[in-house]
């Protein structure tokens, strides 16, 4: 199997172990067949975006014991639907992007430019 890449053409890198993200919950936004729900894009939450999110019926902060979901908190990192980053992108709601360890599918859907000027700055 290839190496799957990010938004930028290189390798994707890990986006969350903790709390531990991704559909296949490796740490990876990677995708495949069974991942109808695109969890593509490496978000770094806000609590305007959390809030954002479960107004419009995502609700990702609330702890589900019963998934093993603690739920999130601002700061935290996360693999997104596409569609949901897309959805709050619109209504003018911007979840930083984590460049390096988004999918390159999101660009299927998101310019690139848009995940530009909302990534994450990274200090070295």
């Amino acid at each position: 199997m290839a190496t799957a890449k990010n938004v930028l053409g290189t390798a994707l890198k890990s986006c969350s172990t903790k709390p531990l993200t991704g559909f296949y919950r490796n740490g990876c936004c990677d995708t495949g067949p069974d991942d109808h729900g695109l969890h593509l894009v490496c978000t770094q939450v806000t609590a305007e975006f959390l809030a954002h999110q479960r107004h419009v019926g995502n609700d990702l902060s609330t702890p589900m014991p019963h998934y093993g979901f603690a739920g999130l908190k601002p700061g935290d990192r996360w693999c997104l639907c596409v569609t949901r980053w897309k959805q709050s992108f619109e209504a003018g709601i911007f979840a930083p992007v984590v460049l390096e360890a988004t999918h390159m599918s999101t660009l299927e859907f998101v310019d690139l430019e848009d995940l530009q000027k909302h990534a994450v700055v990274e200090l070295v």
